[in-house]
């Protein structure tokens, strides 16, 4: 059920501590927690603590969720010295867009040039 945990989620596992990460921040709402296949010098992911498979059922179901994770992306790019030069937020939805790990999260990327188009 959207909500819950999901026993053979990766992030459900790490929001319950049961599968270690490297935690960037934390608050009531969401976790962040660095890629460990980084893209950039600066790759963190932000996950609601809250189960959705994606970034488009996360809002509908619970819009200040998804808000939280875009404030918490800022506030991760300051804290990782992205936010002067520039940083890039990133939701994957669906296995087409590149998403592997089918609860919402959002990626903060900087430290190096992102060129436009990205892919």
């Amino acid at each position: 059920m959207a909500g819950e945990p999901q026993a053979d989620c990766l992030f459900c596992k790490i929001v319950a501590g049961e599968v270690p990460a490297t935690v960037v921040r934390e608050t009531e709402t969401t976790v962040a927690f660095r890629d460990i296949n980084p893209q950039a010098p600066t790759h963190v992911l932000v996950i609601p603590k809250v189960h959705h498979p994606d970034a488009a059922s996360l809002a509908a179901a619970e819009p200040q969720v998804i808000a939280d994770i875009l404030r918490e992306s800022g506030e991760i790019a300051a804290l990782e010295g992205v936010a002067e030069k520039g940083y890039r937020v990133v939701f994957n939805t669906g296995s087409g867009a590149g998403q592997t790990v089918f609860h919402a999260h959002l990626h903060v990327l900087g430290g190096r040039g992102l060129n436009w188009p990205p892919g």
